[in-house]
């Protein structure tokens, strides 16, 4: 069946047809800002702010972390087979599980930030519950949303615009996350979170869509997207590339206070990070229409290292360096955000699967996604006390240890992951048709 109206298009529309096309990517793309707003101070703001406002050991915080993630990641495979049965019956049925979603996600936000008990055990099991309310929530919108931007298809600069959409929303999310809590304090940051979750999921019920089948999603099973070669392929790309940005998230914001010792330019370095990337996505967009898809991701991975390397040299006050750094990082990052979706709808259309299975296919990969995650906190954080670094430390030999897990590792792990892109995608014939 047709779409229910024009998704946006590969090729600049014109006129009526333009003004269409922007009010169906703002309609399915809103929802993205919430979600990213969320997810910059759960993962790198709370690992700071309970180690730092309450004291929590970075051991025993990073064992919390690594238990929670590792069960918000083992969720999402389930979760994307509820989702694709609830396309099945209709989008309708999607929509009362995001508002239901949304509810749930803003009240653990909130909880987590403002905890009602004190003491180190209490703490850890207060945020352990809150960031298991938080997370499942987060899962249920986040599937939700990708998979049906995956049901509208398209062929390669169609799908990249459409996650694009997703993914300048998500950006600018962050952004307004980066900016928000210096500014307004994290209690003003959880209303405009929950007002920006309720605003996106009312823009989605306006979004384009595509009419499901009602009843073969009911037999695809959790596993299916595994006993795809070409999802195998993909999937372990995106999880080296995804540990290679995990690492960094996670210990930005120690680089920042103890490394550099700039704390008060927190907002100016991440928003000139995510305002790259956002700025970046029209960019990428066009990259895909003169090399595709895979080799356009390429690119933003041979530019990450390029930009990122430079960290490891910056010292305390290279407020100048940093900036310029985070700048020429985030235009990489577009390419990170816009073009894996891209290529993992593409995966689905060839494997016979749209309208089937995307939810389920959008699980395993947001399980990826929080694996990563996972193994950046949960081994990060307690390598580094083990190798003497702490909150606050300005011994050179800890710091050492911090510019290496920040800087070095990452980019090696970013050139592992394109070395895979090439050998196990570009070089396999029904990769590089992409």
């Amino acid at each position: 069946m047709p779409p229910r109206s024009a998704p946006p298009t590969g090729a600049p529309p014109s006129g009526a047809a333009a003004v269409a096309a922007w009010r169906a990517g703002v309609a399915y793309g809103a929802l993205g800002l919430p979600l990213a707003f969320v997810a910059l101070p759960l993962y790198v703001m709370l690992p700071n702010h309970y180690a730092t406002e309450f004291g929590v050991p970075l051991a025993l915080l990073g064992a919390l972390l690594l238990g929670a993630r590792l069960f918000d990641a083992v969720t999402d495979p389930w979760i994307g087979r509820l989702v694709d049965r609830w396309f099945a019956r209709s989008a309708a049925r999607v929509l009362i599980a995001a508002a239901v979603a949304a509810v749930a996600a803003a009240v653990g936000f909130r909880a987590l930030f403002f905890p009602a008990v004190e003491g180190v055990t209490a703490l850890l099991w207060w945020c352990g519950l809150g960031l298991a309310l938080t997370y499942l929530a987060y899962s249920v919108l986040a599937v939700s949303h990708q998979a049906w931007g995956a049901r509208l298809g398209g062929d390669a600069p169609q799908r990249a615009r459409v996650v694009a959409w997703r993914e300048g929303f998500a950006l600018a999310g962050v952004l307004v996350a980066s900016v928000l809590p210096a500014l307004a304090g994290m209690g003003a940051a959880t209303v405009v979170f929950a007002l920006a979750l309720a605003l996106g999921v009312a823009l989605l019920a306006r979004a384009p869509r595509t009419d499901a089948p009602t009843a073969a999603p009911l037999a695809v099973p959790t596993t299916l997207p595994l006993a795809d070669p070409a999802f195998r392929r993909l999937l372990a790309i995106f999880l080296v590339n995804g540990i290679a940005s995990a690492i960094p998230a996670t210990l930005v914001l120690f680089f920042i206070r103890d490394r550099l010792q700039a704390p008060a330019f927190e907002p100016l370095f991440l928003a000139s990070y995510f305002a790259a990337g956002a700025l970046s996505m029209p960019l990428w967009v066009r990259v895909v229409r003169r090399l595709g898809l895979a080799r356009a991701w390429l690119a933003g991975m041979v530019l990450a290292v390029a930009a990122f390397v430079w960290a490891a040299l910056l010292g305390p006050g290279d407020v100048a360096g940093y900036t310029a750094v985070c700048i020429a990082s985030g235009l990489a990052l577009g390419a990170d955000l816009a073009l894996p979706g891209a290529l993992l709808a593409g995966v689905i259309q060839r494997a016979g699967r749209s309208g089937q299975a995307e939810g389920a296919y959008f699980g395993w990969w947001n399980f990826a996604t929080k694996l990563n995650l996972a193994l950046a906190a949960g081994l990060a954080l307690p390598l580094l006390q083990w190798f003497g670094y702490t909150p606050g430390s300005r011994e050179a030999a800890a710091l050492d240890a911090l510019v290496i897990a920040y800087c070095v590792l990452p980019c090696a792990l970013k050139l592992a992951a394109a070395t895979l892109l090439v050998t196990h995608w570009l070089r396999h014939p029904e990769g590089a048709r992409e």
